[in-house]
């Protein structure tokens, strides 16, 4: 028996108040979700958890039948595997996004989905200046790439994700690490 397994990430959205108070997915026409949901199987599973960030990289380990609350490594090591960067076990993987800034103040966490060929130009430009022995710089695609710590280098480095702190001053949300 074969199975296709249906992810339609991020399509719940939020309830908007140009829509009554409702989310784009209520208001729509679905005929199509509606016929596979009709000739299929449908249910509901737990994919998120608290003190877990709430996005797909949880979520799809879930799917995939990962206790994310004991094996989620973070978005970033499985970015890097992708990249074909190895990852050493005191290794550090961060996500290191190209942003939009103006007024010292992020206002776009996608640097306005910035072509790969832009991207890999400043990520040359990152490594070249800030990358020495045990920083490294990957290129991924548009505004997403990874910076690696090697095992010299603390871990205990807190982030903030670009997405969460659109508006804020950014230089109150660099990175910070007590070592």
């Amino acid at each position: 028996m074969k199975y296709v397994i249906v992810l339609a990430d991020g399509m719940s959205d939020r309830p908007l108040d140009s829509l009554g108070g409702k989310t784009p997915l209520e208001v729509a026409e679905t005929p199509n979700m509606d016929l596979i949901a009709r000739k299929g199987r449908c249910g509901l599973l737990q994919t998120l958890y608290p003190g877990l960030p709430h996005d797909s990289g949880v979520a799809n380990m879930t799917i995939l039948g990962y206790d994310a609350r004991s094996e989620y490594p973070g978005r970033a090591p499985l970015e890097a595997g992708n990249l074909g960067v190895d990852l050493g076990p005191a290794d550090v993987a961060f996500r290191c996004n190209l942003v939009s800034v103006e007024d010292d103040k992020i206002v776009d966490f996608t640097s306005d989905h910035i072509t790969t060929e832009e991207a890999r130009i400043l990520v040359d430009e990152l490594s070249a200046h800030l990358g020495v022995e045990g920083v490294e710089f990957y290129c991924g695609v548009s505004y997403r790439h990874i910076m690696i710590l090697r095992e010299k280098y603390s871990s205990e480095v807190e982030c903030n994700p670009p997405h969460d702190i659109i508006g804020a001053p950014m230089w109150g949300k660099l990175p910070k690490s007590p070592g």
